[in-house]
Parts: structure tokens; sequence; C-alpha cells
């Protein structure tokens, strides 16, 4: 299996179950590792051979910015989802991280991994 990678992807969104973080969009860092042969683009170098990691971070905007999630969990959930359902992976790594949230804290956040044949 190949891994097709984004790192450090930052976008705003309402995310949290405090009466403050549902009225103000905080900023959150998403890493995602994708498996999925590229071995068809790798021969073709066509884009619609693979999964094309443009169409994944506009697509993650366009939902962060639409929807709200109470936990860093659910989002990861999802993104796992759409990942594996709509853009053809067959296991992903979904990296989320709340940016500044307590003090003395960088990030924290939550890794999930899930397979097509697990689900």
């Amino acid at each position: 299996m190949d891994i097709i990678f984004i790192d450090e992807l930052r976008a705003s969104t309402l995310i949290g179950i405090y009466p403050r973080e549902q009225a103000m969009p905080q900023t959150v860092e998403i890493s995602l590792q994708i498996g999925r042969s590229t071995a068809d683009a790798g021969s073709s170098d066509d884009i619609r051979d693979t999964i094309d990691y443009a169409c994944v971070v506009d697509r993650l905007h366009a939902e962060l910015a639409a929807r709200h999630f109470k936990l860093l969990e659910r989002l990861a959930e999802y993104i796992a989802t759409l990942l594996l359902d709509e853009f053809g992976a067959v296991w992903v790594r979904v990296s989320i991280a709340k940016l500044g949230m307590m003090r003395g804290v960088r990030r924290v956040g939550v890794v999930i991994e899930r397979g097509a044949a697990r689900r």
C-alpha cells in the first residue's frame, strides 16, 4: 500500500462543548495519511488515477466551514469516513489538534486509524 499525506493543514471551525467554543471558531491542525495504491498513477501520470490532495484540502475547508462538531473524535471519524467512502482510500490515519487550548500546552488532539475492511 502507498501513502498519500497531507501535513499540518490548518482550518478554522466551530468545535467544542463549551459555550465559548461554540460561539467562536478555533484553528485546528489536521494531518492525514491516506492509504491507496498509486501504481496506476505512477504509470499513467494522470491525476484521475490517484487521490487529488488539492480536492481533499478544498473539501475539508468547505466541510469545516459548514459544520460544528463537539468532539475532536467525532471530527476525526467524519474525516476518515469521507476519505474512505468518497475518495477511495483503503486506509487512513487522521490526526487532529486544537492549538493553544490550555495554558502551558501547545496542542491537544486525537489520532485515529480506520480501514475500509474494518468498517
